[in-house]
């Protein structure tokens, strides 16, 4: 049941293993570490349930295992919190050529590979995603970054990880939430590239949410394949990786305005993606129909299908602290249809504000 993929990057391409079990291999890490050193950062609710697996498959592997153990959340994504690593990686005499091991969800994975990229500029780090969103997406693809007041993700860097091991294993505990939270990333590769994929997650959602095994593998695999795909052909988000930003200007707006924290990623991109889908309605792409389905799946993952009452103003403000920003226009992702995603700058600020309005509790 356990598979495997590629992440086509020339010299600096990569595996994703993905599978059950793979947490107690060390012939899977063994081979990845330059030097028998490692740092493993986690944080306060992975350490108690994996810090001593993991430590003791590396210790297999022949490999000296230190760690930092973070604050849990995104309201911990800083400069403050990023130090506490840089300080574990001084303290203990890391050398560049020392391993960064990322165990945890996607800010223990942005954070940990920020600071592999920073430190001696640049040592290399390996991820280990233990929730359905960071299996997915984050832990793939080398983004890396740490939260700004102003604006998420803003401050950070492309930096490839060695290696990508996604144990499903530890989805077993995993707060229903989260899981749900994870759904948003995945249903979002079949919006924008993969109709196929948007089908079958419209069938088996029930097996998901139940977490059955050979479900989550196969959706963990597909997406991942669709995320290597791109990374694969646009490493650094000139054109088409934009498009994994599927609902993400509308939901890092949800994120910042609300608080880091108070919205869950994944039920902010959710919200977020069905205000993308109803400007796309507005500029005559998709239809209503269209809309009702993109809604459905979002609800029978039970998801958010509409934002908070932050008014349109106060979004497009925050949207304008948007990375896609481009000499001055917001450029957006939206849908041509479901399973072809665009990245477009014609919407104005009056469609994308009758858009927000409604779809947004209070406009």
């Amino acid at each position: 049941m356990n598979q495997t993929l590629n992440v086509a990057l020339g010299e600096r391409s990569y595996p994703i293993h993905i599978g059950t079990g793979l947490l107690a291999d060390p012939a899977l890490i063994q081979p990845f570490f330059k030097q028998r050193k490692a740092l493993i950062v986690t944080n306060e609710t992975i350490a108690p349930l994996y810090l001593d697996r993991l430590r003791s498959t590396l210790e297999t592997a022949g490999i000296s295992a230190l760690s930092v153990v973070l604050p849990d959340g995104e309201a911990f994504k800083t400069w403050e919190t990023l130090n506490q690593i840089f300080d574990a990686l001084l303290a203990s005499h890391c050398e560049r050529n020392t391993t960064l091991v990322a165990l945890g969800g996607g800010v223990i994975g942005d954070m940990g590979g920020f600071a592999a990229a920073c430190y001696q500029r640049g040592m290399p780090f390996i991820q280990v995603p233990t929730t359905l969103l960071s299996q997915v997406d984050s832990s793939v693809g080398g983004k890396t970054a740490i939260n700004h007041p102003l604006g998420k993700n803003m401050i950070g860097a492309f930096y490839q990880p060695r290696l990508v091991l996604a144990d499903i294993s530890t989805l077993d505990t995993l707060p229903n939430r989260e899981l749900k939270a994870g759904l948003a990333e995945v249903i979002k590769y079949g919006l924008i590239r993969d109709p196929e994929f948007f089908s079958w997650l419209e069938g088996n959602m029930p097996r998901l949410l139940a977490r059955d095994r050979e479900a989550l593998i196969y959706a963990v695999h597909r997406s991942c394949q669709n995320k290597a795909d791109v990374v694969a052909a646009d490493e650094r988000e000139t054109g088409e990786r934009a498009l994994l930003n599927l609902g993400h200007t509308f939901g890092h707006a949800i994120e910042t305005g609300m608080g880091y924290g108070v919205w869950l990623h994944g039920e902010a991109v959710s919200a977020g993606t069905l205000i993308a889908a109803e400007l796309s309605m507005h500029l005559g792409w998709l239809t209503a129909d269209d809309c009702a389905r993109i809604e459905r799946i979002f609800k029978a993952a039970d998801l958010p299908v509409r934002g908070p009452a932050l008014g349109a103003a106060r979004y497009i403000e925050l949207m304008r602290h948007d990375k896609k920003v481009q000499d001055g226009k917001m450029r957006l992702v939206l849908l041509k249809s479901i399973g072809q995603g665009v990245i477009s700058d014609i919407a104005t600020e009056a469609q994308m504000a009758e858009a927000i309005q409604a779809r947004c509790d209070g406009g």
